[in-house]
């Protein structure tokens, strides 16, 4: 049985019209498409709003006398405005959705020759979709003056996966984007790539949420920002990336730097702040360390990923941020869930797309191309090149792929180890000796105490005096001293740690008045501070 022949169109009200008497020498698009003897029409599909019903009909009966043969359907689309994208899509995609296609015995074709711009671009778009099962028809008038003839036509199939260039284009360009948010270092980790390759579908695709999890140093913060280059790259994002460390927000500052406040809030706030979900809207807020959030952030974090609105601090109206989340953690959320330390309903809000990123110790196959890649980081820093001889390059590269190699701190312990050999380089040129140099100056650093030794580190930095401490003090020191190895300096420790009394002119001198606490314990900055060499 042959298949039979289904064409979509709008009425043209401007090309379809004209004098009755003088219909037939003109060439109108909607009766010219039922003229072409190797292009039999078996039904129409006609379009039309409801001022337009007696052109539908008079279009219909000189169908008739053209091609007899050919069923035309008419359907009433009332449209405010058919300039309106939103409005016009929206009806399309709805009559589509209720449709009875028989891809089996029907083969269907969308004349896009009449009907606005807007609605030329909605087809192609739910043909691409393939929520219309259907190749494009393009209609043109006839040459030479013969105004009433047929004309000509064009079917194009818009499946570009058929089409090969196009295809190997997508592929490359696919190959590219992962590229892209691996910083383009040729990394060899079969899983990881295929990891990568999963964001890149993700990233492009989807507004919701993404969690990357990870131990310190995986990379969460620059795989963030290069998601948002990539989005950006895109036009899929126009706002800004604004990334915060939660940790770095602790008491009544924490509501304030995430949410804004009004003026007059509460004491010190002495004009309007605006926020840091604000300052994201149409980009995307990087929250690092998710875990660390308080109960009271945690909720209204969860209403403002859903909502896409919430109340600055002493606000009587709501404002809105239409922003992407993508959060990191260095937790089991899940654990901190069922300790009652994390919201359930968030962590589900969050757990959509989760990542997993490795360390660098269960990527040692890609430590080589990472070292080429701080290289070049280094060189571009610093307008300066080094490289390895291949002596050096051999004992490094032996021993950083050892076992004994810890790599505590992941990539940022390979990137300060690199940025250290290039900086010693005679002229450039990394020799045995540095190499050596740097070997024993890694070995000193991983045999410092980590902050194990107990549940809170603490038994490592103060031996048997940490059992001593009372509970209030033990707590107290154990979260300072975590928030001091997440800084490079004292008082950028400092800052974090008294951001709220500084914010009320309650605090001269933070690295001070931190230097001193430590004292208390008989500690100094170069013990808690962050696991580089001192």
């Amino acid at each position: 049985m042959a298949r039979r022949r289904v064409v979509f169109g709008f009425l043209g009200t401007t090309m379809d019209a004209g004098k009755l008497e003088a219909r037939w020498e003109r060439w109108r698009p909607t009766v010219a498409l039922c003229q072409h003897e190797d292009f039999v029409v078996d039904r129409l599909e006609l379009l039309h709003d409801t001022r337009s019903q007696s052109l539908a009909r008079r279009v219909c009966a000189d169908i008739a006398q053209v091609s007899p043969e050919t069923q035309v359907r008419s359907t009433v689309m009332n449209l405010r405005d058919p300039w309106d994208f939103e409005e016009v899509y929206g009806a399309l995609h709805d009559f589509a959705r209720a449709y009875p296609f028989d891809r089996d015995g029907e083969d269907y074709v969308v004349n896009i020759t009449t009907g606005t711009h807007v609605a030329q671009i909605c087809w192609f778009l739910l043909i691409e979709a393939r929520y219309i099962p259907a190749q494009i028809l393009q209609l043109t008038p006839p040459r030479g003056g013969q105004e009433g003839g047929a004309g000509g036509y064009g079917l194009i199939d818009i499946d570009l996966s058929r089409y090969d260039r196009i295809a190997t284009r997508f592929r490359v360009e696919a190959v590219e984007a992962t590229s892209f948010l691996k910083s383009g270092i040729a990394t060899r980790s079969e899983a990881f790539n295929r990891m990568i390759d999963r964001i890149e579908q993700v990233a492009v695709r989807s507004r919701a949420p993404l969690l990357l999890c990870g131990p310190t140093g995986a990379g969460k913060s620059q795989l963030a920002r290069r998601i948002y280059d990539l989005k950006r790259s895109r036009h899929q994002v126009d706002g800004a990336f604004v990334e915060v460390n939660c940790a770095t927000l602790r008491g009544d500052g924490a509501m304030s730097a995430l949410f804004g406040h009004v003026k007059g809030a509460f004491t010190g706030a002495l004009q309007e702040r605006a926020g840091l979900l604000r300052s994201a809207d149409r980009g995307i807020l990087f929250l690092d360390e998710i875990g660390e959030l308080g109960p009271d952030e945690q909720a209204m974090i969860l209403r403002a990923i859903e909502d896409k609105r919430f109340p600055p601090v002493g606000a009587d109206r709501e404002v809105a941020s239409d922003f992407q989340l993508i959060a990191g953690t260095n937790r089991d959320l899940a654990e901190d869930v069922a300790a009652g330390r994390f919201r359930e309903d968030l962590l589900a809000r969050l757990n959509l797309w989760t990542f997993d990123l490795p360390g660098l110790k269960e990527r040692r196959e890609d430590i080589e191309p990472n070292i080429e890649f701080e290289l070049r980081r280094y060189a571009k820093a610093e307008g300066v090149q080094a490289t390895f001889n291949r002596e050096a390059r051999e004992r490094y590269l032996a021993f950083a792929m050892s076992p004994e190699a810890e790599w505590r701190a992941n990539f940022r312990d390979l990137g300060a180890s690199i940025t250290r050999l290039a900086t010693l380089a005679p002229s450039g040129r990394i020799t045995q000796a540095v190499v050596e140099e740097e070997i024993e100056r890694l070995r000193r650093l991983w045999a410092r105490p980590s902050t194990g030794g107990g549940e809170d580190g603490l038994a490592g930095l103060l031996g048997p005096g940490a059992a001593e401490l009372d509970l209030f003090d033990r707590v107290q020191l154990a979260e300072v001293v975590r928030v001091c190895r997440r800084h490079a300096s004292l008082s950028a420790a400092g800052r974090a740690l008294f951001a709220a009394s500084r914010a009320r002119k309650g605090s001269a001198n933070d690295a001070d008045r931190l230097r001193k606490y430590l004292a208390r314990f008989g500690l100094e900055w170069r013990q808690v501070g962050p696991t580089t060499p001192g």
